[in-house]
């Protein structure tokens, strides 16, 4: 009994180490082998593309190939598990078109295409974040959920994931999302289990890339009372920023692959990503990128105020209303979440900052001319986002930005990401 008493007072004296000092202790004695009871639970918000969906295909569902309605009428079938299974299903264009959404003016808001129906899989967990491309594992949590096992956390008690349909985008409050209005109290119910379950500590909230903004904007939507008794504190690694980013109105001209792979033809991967509310979000706002070109063709250049002019020029006049009407809001709301919150971002490296298609062909890719950023999010976007965050009152936000670090170095290499688990611990140690 004294020897078990003595080794957790061991234990929350090591955590209270300053960081540099950690590395000199022999690994035995590190706080990452101390076990999980003083840990807080947290919850893993992944980045695009990392969520498993299923899909059922109703009466309703008009197939405009004869093969791709076999599945009609029939039970849930995995529609987004493993790029693999489509090529090797010869369902590519099945999911392309059963994949897509529709926006509805009348709601202003999106929906699935009529007849499909669709869910997210293993919400709770982490098992169902992984990488669909099984040849190249880079985007998503898991060596991120290995390192934090390595430091005592455990699937299902300490450790739990919050997939999400990255196809829709998360409303800012004031707006309408069907389907984030569920998966918000979805996720609110996950934080008081699992707070519940870990002797009603609060919780922490890390987040990569799109699953920042997700995580930005479930908590700027929860009750304030709710938020201090629920958040200890969000963590976000690269996250997508309302400021936007440049790469992302390239996306809309050349689908991003690096992304999510789609072993599509163009004309129909360009199809279905503009059919997402993703597509037309984190685009460089006005009030960040200001009046200089982003877009320079030998007829006209393009900045951050011509961007519908943009989607006329790349034949998307269809995404100018949505545009307009959901993706501006987010823009200009840069409302601080009101709870303990570290940024961490990789900077020094090359990112595009403008878009060159000389001769107007936008079915070819552009010369890129590059700026500071973490090869996707552009610097001047995190640092408008740090002085958004630090200029109002009773916001405790801290950035870190790690040189050299790419996108996805934050949650994949050893290196950064132990930069990353660090900030997890102090979030644990700090009162």
């Amino acid at each position: 009994m004294a020897t078990s008493t003595l080794a957790r007072l061991l234990s929350l004296l090591l955590l209270l180490l300053p960081l540099a000092l950690r590395d000199y202790l022999p690994s035995s004695h590190r706080p990452e082998d101390s076990g999980a009871g003083e840990l807080h639970p947290i919850i893993l918000v992944p980045g695009f593309g990392c969520t498993d969906l299923e899909a059922r295909l109703t009466d309703a569902y008009q197939p405009s190939m004869p093969h791709c309605g076999m599945l009609k009428g029939k039970e849930w079938f995995g529609l987004w598990t493993n790029v693999s299974d489509l090529v090797a299903k010869d369902y590519v264009e099945c999911f392309v078109e059963q994949a897509r959404l529709v926006y509805d003016r009348t709601i202003n808001d999106y929906r699935n295409l009529p007849g499909v129906e669709t869910r997210v899989l293993n919400f709770g967990s982490t098992s169902g974040i992984h990488d669909k491309n099984i040849h190249d594992q880079k985007g998503c949590f898991d060596s991120a959920r290995e390192a934090l096992e390595r430091i005592g956390y455990i699937d299902g008690e300490t450790l739990f994931g919050a997939p999400y349909d990255f196809r829709y985008a998360p409303p800012v409050p004031g707006q309408t999302s069907q389907v984030y209005s569920l998966y918000f109290k979805e996720l609110m119910g996950l934080f008081e289990m699992a707070s519940e379950k870990n002797q009603h500590k609060k919780v922490i909230l890390f987040a990569h890339s799109y699953g920042g903004m997700v995580a930005l904007e479930f908590v700027r939507n929860t009750p304030l009372a709710w938020r201090e008794r629920y958040i200890k504190h969000l963590v976000m690694a690269a996250p997508a920023l309302p400021s936007g980013f440049v790469q992302q109105l390239k996306n809309l001209v050349y689908p991003p692959s690096d992304m999510i792979y789609i072993p599509a033809t163009l004309p129909s991967f360009r199809r279905w990503w503009r059919s997402l509310e993703t597509s037309i979000i984190d685009l460089p706002s006005p009030k960040v990128f200001g009046d200089k070109p982003i877009v320079i063709t030998k007829q006209k250049n393009y900045s951050a105020y011509d961007i519908e002019e943009f989607f006329v020029a790349i034949g998307f006049s269809d995404g100018i209303e949505p545009f307009r009407r959901r993706a501006v809001p987010k823009m200009r709301y840069f409302q601080a979440p009101m709870v303990p919150m570290t940024c961490i971002n990789g900077v020094g490296v090359r990112t595009p900052q403008q878009l060159v298609y000389w001769e107007g062909d936008y079915d070819v890719a552009p010369e890129l001319v590059y700026g500071d950023g973490d090869g996707r999010v552009n610097l001047i976007s995190m640092l408008a986002f740090d002085r958004e965050m630090r200029r109002q009152p009773g916001q405790k936000f801290k950035s870190i930005k790690v040189q050299n670090a790419e996108h996805c170095a934050l949650i994949l290499e050893e290196w950064a990401l132990k930069r990353v688990i660090d900030e997890i611990l102090e979030a644990n140690r700090v009162s």
